[in-house]
């Protein structure tokens, strides 16, 4: 897994794997200032990635300049990456998509998968809301 891209078909097994078992990605955002860069929890479910706003971790609110950004221009990308000392083990995989905001029983199912992963959110379910983020292209680099 030196290194690659994909596009909406997704990457090999293994990147999936790595992508999906990140525990926080860096949403990337573009606005009328600029690229913005945020960490975001998140799930991967149902050919997606999902996450939502919480009131676990503190804000100013819940009408985020993530969400204000997506709403003018729904291009998102999300990196996930490992670093350690011994750079052998480096690697990243970055997925490039486009956003929207999940209601009803889709967002409810994407809440379940976010609760399944961080157990802040089974005592916490986030209010939402709760947005979908469907890959365009995946790219991804492996030291090893």
């Amino acid at each position: 897994m030196p290194g690659g891209s994909a596009g909406p078909e997704g990457p090999p097994g293994e990147v999936l794997e790595r992508f999906a078992a990140a525990p926080v990605a860096r949403l990337a955002t573009t606005s009328p200032d600029g690229p913005r860069v945020v960490p975001v929890t998140f799930a991967w479910h149902a050919g997606t990635v999902v996450w939502a706003v919480d009131e676990v971790k503190p804000k100013r609110g819940r009408g985020l300049r993530r969400l204000r950004d997506l709403a003018v221009d729904p291009r998102a990308a999300l990196l996930v990456d490992h670093y350690e000392d011994d750079w052998s083990a480096l690697w990243w995989v970055e997925l490039r998509g486009t956003a929207a905001t999940l209601e009803g029983d889709a967002a409810e199912a994407a809440l379940d998968a976010l609760a399944a992963r961080y157990p802040a959110y089974r005592r916490r379910r986030p209010p939402g809301p709760v947005i979908a983020i469907v890959p365009v292209r995946w790219t991804w680099w492996s030291a090893s």
